[in-house]
Order: structure tokens, then sequence, then C-alpha cells
């Protein structure tokens, strides 16, 4: 990745302890997390948003939600 990024054996403070989240949720830290590592405050606020796009109350299911996220990123040519 071309951003400065911080990665995860280098992280201190809340950027650690948002690390330390992710690799207890999912084993490992993604890429996009360590895109936003400089600004942990971003970072929390992108957290924020996905956590409510993929699990607020919503008339769509679940798995509704990330067939929708994987169209839109298919459109948008993004690889993650």
């Amino acid at each position: 990745m071309w951003i400065r990024t911080i990665p995860p054996e280098s992280a201190e403070g809340r950027l650690k302890q948002i690390y330390d989240a992710a690799l207890q949720r999912a084993g490992r830290v993604y890429r996009i997390l360590e895109c936003m590592s400089l600004n942990p405050a971003t970072l929390e606020g992108m957290l924020a948003i996905y956590r409510a796009t993929m699990f607020a109350p919503s008339p769509l299911s679940r798995a509704q939600r990330e067939m929708l996220a994987v169209a839109v990123s298919r459109a948008n040519r993004c690889e993650y």
C-alpha cells in the first residue's frame, strides 16, 4: 500500500486497542483498517458507520447488506 500506515506490531494507545479488537473479532487486522491508522479517531468513526450499516435494525438481512456492499465495491472497482 502506498499510504503510510502503522502496522499492528507498532501500534500504541487507542490504535493498539482498535487493532487488538480487530484481532479478537477477525483473527487479523485488515488493510482497510491500517489505511486509517494515522488517525484513530477517523478509524473509529468508520468502524461506527460499518457497525451501524451492518448490524443496526433494518428491513435488510445481514446477507443482503453484504451482497449490497460487494455489488457497490465491484461497481467502484474496489479490490477490497
